[in-house]
């Protein structure tokens, strides 16, 4: 038998099966022009403004739409405001149609600083011509006394308010900030009246309901001497509360004005006391005035 072998040349590294690269690469695809590109191309000069423009915008971002977010907020608050401006401008004047308004706000953000404060979720406050503002509580209060916390923030606030409106008075001797001042004063000390709704009638759910009473006296002596569609609109809606305190109540009910001796006479002081405090200031800005 006769063996062949058959003899393959050795393959130096040199010889390997490699493609050549070409002498030059082939430039990339260029992207499809972008709609800023087209705007610059048609329009010319002013295209390129749009632009910059619409850039300028996009990077402003970050400012818009937290206005947009709160656009409802703005437009319910503010909306009403002014037209509470302009219906109260028809009796009183632009100047201090503003400032009443003003001061209506100032007294409203009391009662949403201090709801917040205590964990509760409140609403805009939405104002009302010739009958004031309100914000809506989206919580309802756990006891008397968060609810009487809540009651006094806008007297609070309310009365430093009228404190601001004399002092301008002081410093400028323009009466229409003393005007403010006797109306700030005036509008809180209302709003104390231990009856229904009003700020009173809540805080003294944490003193003793039964000063429900009183305040539903008052009124009713008043709206005798002088009939007013506000007052009767009060003592309708401040009706059913008062009647509560001759029916028998649940547990619940209980529990909610259960308030510690030392809370009671806390509330007391400062009800009483920023009641006293506002009547001194009527009495020396209608002096003034």
């Amino acid at each position: 038998m006769r063996l062949t072998v058959a003899l393959v040349p050795k393959r130096s590294g040199m010889d390997s099966f490699q493609e050549p690269l070409p002498l030059h690469q082939p430039p990339p695809p260029k992207p499809p022009p972008s709609f800023g590109d087209k705007l610059k191309k048609y329009l010319g000069p002013v295209g390129g403004v749009i632009v910059l423009l619409l850039n300028f915008l996009g990077k402003l971002k970050f400012l818009v739409l937290p206005v947009v977010k709160f656009l409802p907020v703005i437009l319910k608050t503010g909306g009403t405001m002014i037209l509470s401006v302009w219906a109260y401008a028809l009796l009183w004047g632009w100047w201090f149609a503003a400032g009443f308004v003003a001061l209506i706000f100032v007294h409203e953000c009391g009662h949403l600083v201090f709801a917040r404060r205590l964990g509760l979720k409140v609403g805009a406050p939405v104002f009302i011509p010739f009958m004031g503002a309100f914000i809506a509580l989206k919580d309802a209060p756990r006891n008397a006394w968060i609810e009487a916390w809540v009651g006094i923030g806008g007297p609070l606030f309310g009365a430093l308010g009228a404190a601001a409106c004399s002092g301008l008075f002081m410093a400028t001797g323009n009466p229409l900030f003393s005007a403010l001042a006797y109306t700030g004063c005036f509008l809180n000390l209302f709003n104390l009246a231990p009856v229904g709704f009003l700020d009173g009638g809540r805080i003294v759910t944490a003193i003793s309901p039964w000063l429900w009473l009183i305040g539903l006296a008052v009124l009713a002596a008043q709206l005798f001497v002088h009939m007013n569609f506000l007052l009767i609109m009060i003592l309708v809606m401040s009706a059913p509360r008062v009647f509560s305190l001759f029916r028998r109540k649940s547990v619940e009910e209980k529990r909610y004005f259960e308030v510690t001796p030392a809370q009671r006479f806390t509330m007391a002081v400062l009800y009483f006391g920023l009641a006293a405090l506002l009547v001194v200031g009527m009495h020396y800005t209608h002096v003034a005035t």
